[in-house]
């Protein structure tokens, strides 16, 4: 699952102005925006494994003589590993080394006996029929020779598959026969044979992981991944994600994806079959000014939030809010300012009809031309996390009231969001309480419903 991750101080207070012996106007818990570090990873555990394994068989079968390697051995391409006994294919081999000798002399007389035969042929002294036999004795010695000679080639590599080599360089993972024991020829069997070792290269490795469908669009091969396993617990392995396979995988009713990161392993510390943990950076952000996730609402959010620290939604103008919105540059400004401009005539049209200024038949003819000319859109988030988007928070001003500030932010975890511009290390924000911020949205959103009938054309306003 994704795991959000920052470094930051936050002091949080009661702020409360109080004169004499009089009862406090209002207590609101601050907190105040600081500088860390903000870092975005998701968090999977798996198993490290090699990249290339391979099992190692016998074309022949019989009795293994010798065993040559042991388990951790590092072998080059063609060393030997064992030896099987050799004396059945040793028999056949050189019972096809006498068939071949055999063979090449009788072809040897079959040729000589047709040339005889077509001299003879041209001096009238045998009939056309004789020759024609003598021919035909040829053609059957040169199809013996043939026989003989890939009889003869597959008995030379029956007696070479009785010596097993490495096929690659790398590491003897588990030695599966002894000396002694029999075994069966891979190429001779329908089981496929017996394996005797299993080996593979373990200068480069790879964990397997699995990854919520949740977590998976902010995952992209090439994204760095740190790796630790419990062996060398203070020691972090640096790897990258591969390759996402598309291919899901369901374990008591989840759906995950097998995502795999490839590592290093040149100091032959990682072993196959480790348990990894593994953290994949997805974002980050240093030196960043932080302020807690329950000090920031959206726009949309604000009047409720307002109304939540008892301020009163009316202190909210949306309209002016947008209008202050910094820019943390100029691309975003310029980004910002057309994405208001949308929603301030809804934030408009929204006013009115709370003010019972128009209909709500009059409100929908209105959308409907703003939509023809292109002047409504909707609103989406920016495909990169990072991108600035406006938002709201309370300042604490100089008489103890929170003050509504339009802000740009950024990159947030589970517990904090990144300001870009708006706000300065240090200022007191005001904390708004999840349940209150419910509370007044669900009182304004049935408020809206009474004064329209019940539906309306807005977002969280009944029928559309």
């Amino acid at each position: 699952m994704i795991k959000r991750i920052s470094v930051l101080a936050l002091t949080v207070a009661s702020a409360a102005c109080s004169t004499g012996e009089s009862a406090p106007v209002a207590a609101f818990q601050t907190a105040s925006a600081q500088r860390g570090d903000l870092r975005i990873t998701a968090e999977a555990t798996g198993t490290v494994e090699p990249i290339r394994t391979v099992e190692v068989k016998s074309k022949a079968g019989g009795e293994i003589l010798e065993m040559l390697v042991d388990v951790g051995d590092e072998v080059q391409p063609g060393t030997l590993l064992a030896r099987v006994d050799p004396r059945d294919v040793q028999n056949r081999f050189d019972q096809a080394e006498a068939d071949l000798e055999v063979a090449r002399a009788s072809h040897e007389n079959a040729r000589a006996q047709f040339e005889r035969n077509q001299q003879l042929l041209e001096a009238g002294v045998i009939t056309q029929q004789e020759f024609e036999s003598s021919n035909l004795q040829w053609a059957n010695a040169q199809a013996s020779l043939t026989r003989a000679q890939t009889n003869f080639e597959l008995a030379e590599l029956q007696l070479a598959d009785v010596t097993i080599r490495a096929p690659l360089a790398g590491t003897i993972l588990t030695r599966n026969v002894e000396e002694g024991s029999v075994i069966q020829s891979a190429s001779g069997n329908v089981s496929g044979g017996t394996a005797l070792f299993t080996m593979a290269e373990l200068s480069s490795m790879r964990v397997r992981t699995l990854v919520d469908e949740t977590d998976l669009g902010d995952l992209k091969a090439g994204m760095s991944a740190s790796v630790t396993v419990e062996a060398f617990p203070e020691r972090t392995f640096r790897g990258a994600v591969e390759k996402i396979e598309p291919q899901a995988v369901v374990q008591s009713n989840v759906t995950m994806f097998p995502v795999i990161i490839s590592l290093d392993n040149s100091s032959g510390l990682l072993k196959s079959g480790m348990n990894a943990e593994v953290e994949i950076l997805i974002d980050q952000a240093t030196d960043a000014l932080l302020i807690p996730n329950n000090t920031v609402v959206t726009m949309q959010d604000a009047p409720a939030a307002a109304a939540a620290l008892g301020l009163g939604a009316d202190i909210i103008d949306v309209q002016a809010l947008r209008a202050s919105l910094p820019s943390a540059n100029g691309a975003a400004g310029q980004a910002g300012g057309q994405a208001g401009g949308g929603a301030a005539r809804l934030d408009s049209l929204r006013a009115r009809v709370e003010r019972g200024e128009i209909s709500q038949d009059s409100v929908r003819a209105l959308m409907a031309g703003m939509r023809a000319a292109g002047g409504v859109q909707r609103s989406a988030a920016p495909a990169d996390p990072a991108q600035p988007r406006p938002a709201v928070v309370f300042v604490m001003g100089a008489q103890g009231a929170p003050q509504p500030r339009a802000v740009m932010i950024a990159l947030n975890d589970w517990d904090n969001t990144q300001v870009v511009s708006g706000l300065e290390e240090g200022e007191e924000i005001t904390v708004i309480g999840a349940a209150q911020l419910q509370a007044a949205q669900a009182a304004q959103l049935q408020q809206m419903r009474d004064r329209m009938g019940g539906g309306g054309p807005f977002p969280g306003g009944g029928r559309r």
